[in-house]
């Protein structure tokens, strides 16, 4: 590379990191400027200066700024025309910032404050959307779900023609769905833990367990989407517990299972554990049919 080329290469870097540094600078700056800006808003006594600069703020969002004047704001302007939309516009500030649990709060002390004020209708909505934004995931506690389910139902109820109605109705069935996956999770561990007894010191077996849960799941969500995963688990459930039972209790377990056998065949003719129902249902008829045997030959003892 010719010394010339080498030059100017460098004059044009040189150029460049001036410029970054000088952009900097100026970043600097206006951050220096804006604090000050800021801190000398907080610090001032008039209310009405502090709430026009809190919704320059929301608008451009700077909402953590926002949210440390309206905070102040709510007490004062309590009662004023500004006390309404001051609440409304924290607890969306706080939602912006996603701090959902804060935000629900805030939603609902609006609601409460206002139920026929200029945003009860929105502030409903976003108690439910805060909730569902903070709705662990299936595996973990599902109290945080049901209460975002129950915040949603309220809103429909009180709005039934509400502009946010579809997008409402839609995350209650996301929530419920969540829940069925709890739900089904829960089945499939007992059902995998199977013979295992160390969890089981009050009696009663995983298998038992297993079908239960996933029975009471059918009851709750009787059209949820898991619904055959549910039905596999409680035949293969009936009929692993009728193989574990004692004596006096097998043959009643095995008629039941080969019901629940038939019955899952007749739900889901095309289900891919098809195979898996028939083959319980031969060992069954089996079962029972030694079954019948042994209770005909002590009858007639």
């Amino acid at each position: 590379m010719q010394l010339i080329e080498i030059c100017v290469i460098l004059h044009l870097n040189f150029h460049i990191m001036k410029k970054i540094v000088l952009s900097a600078f100026v970043t600097v700056l206006l951050l220096s400027g804006c604090a000050a800006e800021f801190n000398k808003v907080y610090k001032s006594g008039n209310a009405e200066y502090k709430y026009e600069y809190a919704k320059e703020c929301f608008a451009m969002g700077k909402y953590i700024r926002a949210v440390t004047l309206l905070q102040e704001l709510v007490t004062i302007e309590k009662g004023t025309d500004n006390g309404e939309e001051c609440l409304y516009m924290l607890a969306m500030a706080e939602y912006l910032s996603k701090d959902y649990q804060t935000a629900a709060e805030y939603f609902k002390k609006y609601f409460q404050a206002y139920p026929k004020g200029t945003y009860a209708e929105m502030a409903a909505f976003y108690i439910g959307e805060s909730l569902y934004m903070s709705a662990p995931e299936p595996r973990l506690d599902q109290t945080p779900t049901y209460t975002a389910i129950t915040a949603y139902q309220e809103y429909l109820d009180i709005f039934p023609n509400a502009a946010k109605k579809y997008e409402a109705q839609k995350k209650l069935m996301e929530l419920q769905d969540k829940l069925v996956q709890k739900e089904l999770a829960t089945s499939e561990l007992y059902y995998n833990l199977g013979s295992y007894f160390g969890n089981c010191l009050s009696g009663g077996s995983n298998y038992e367990a297993c079908v239960i849960t996933a029975e009471n799941a059918l009851k709750d969500y009787p059209f949820c989407k898991e619904r055959e995963k549910f039905a596999t688990l409680i035949m293969k459930s009936k009929y692993e517990l009728a193989e574990q039972s004692v004596e006096s209790k097998k043959l009643e377990r095995f008629r039941d299972a080969e019901d629940e056998c038939y019955g899952f065949i007749n739900e889901y003719p095309d289900s891919k554990e098809r195979t898996t129902a028939e083959k319980y249902i031969e060992r069954c008829k089996k079962f029972i049919g030694s079954g019948k045997n042994s209770e005909e030959i002590a009858t007639k003892e």
